[in-house]
């Protein structure tokens, strides 16, 4: 990781103002089109679930707003940032995963194919904040999306939360919620992230 000069960095008035709050972080819910996406996903016979977390690694890895952390007071910028998706399990619960980020998806599909095979422990071995927090919810096409927060641990982790797909005018669109730390990104990065979101998954 990279350390950020917070006496140069343009967003310095904005950290030390957002930092200290009891809840620091915001969040939008957005809708993108998948129709492309799942009709490729379909065709290939491949999972639309691993497609659309490796679509959406590529777009935050290429946005410092999704990248920035803050450690003991200090903002670094990641290097690469992973995934802990959260994974079902057989018996209808779930456990975190941790996932390894690669920009070839053949490689990343293989690493997702890897950690879904662990059933047990409902922590990852590995569990850093070099990541986004991503979770999917195929059952519900909602609207609005809040997460679980324990305010005594000063996370400055990404949240990212897919939900069902639903058609509309023949297309399939998928809603998309983000939850951000707001001294890090604002409103106008999750813009930046929607669009590139939305250029990987029509590829």
């Amino acid at each position: 990781m990279k350390k950020i000069d917070i006496n140069t960095w343009k967003r310095a008035v904005h950290f030390h103002f957002f930092k200290n709050f009891d809840e620091p972080f915001h969040s939008l819910t957005f809708k993108v089109d998948a129709t492309r996406a799942f009709q490729n996903a379909k065709s290939a016979k491949k999972s639309f679930f691993n497609f659309y977390v490796h679509s959406c690694l590529r777009a935050v890895n290429q946005l410092d707003g999704f990248k920035y952390r803050i450690k003991n007071g200090e903002v670094y910028l990641c290097e690469q940032v992973n995934v802990s998706a959260t994974m079902p399990k057989g018996d209808g619960t779930f456990r975190f995963s941790y996932v390894e980020y690669h920009p070839d998806a053949k490689v990343f599909y293989q690493n997702m194919e890897a950690e879904i095979k662990h059933q047990e422990a409902l922590f990852p071995d590995r569990n850093d904040d070099e990541v986004i927090h991503f979770s999917a919810l195929p059952w519900i096409h909602f609207t609005a999306l809040t997460h679980a927060r324990d305010y005594s641990i000063r996370d400055s982790v990404p949240k990212i939360s897919v939900g069902g797909l639903v058609e509309e005018n023949d297309r399939m669109l998928l809603p998309v919620s983000v939850t951000i730390h707001h001294a890090l990104a604002d409103g106008y990065d999750i813009g930046l992230f929607k669009d590139a979101f939305q250029v990987f998954l029509n590829e």
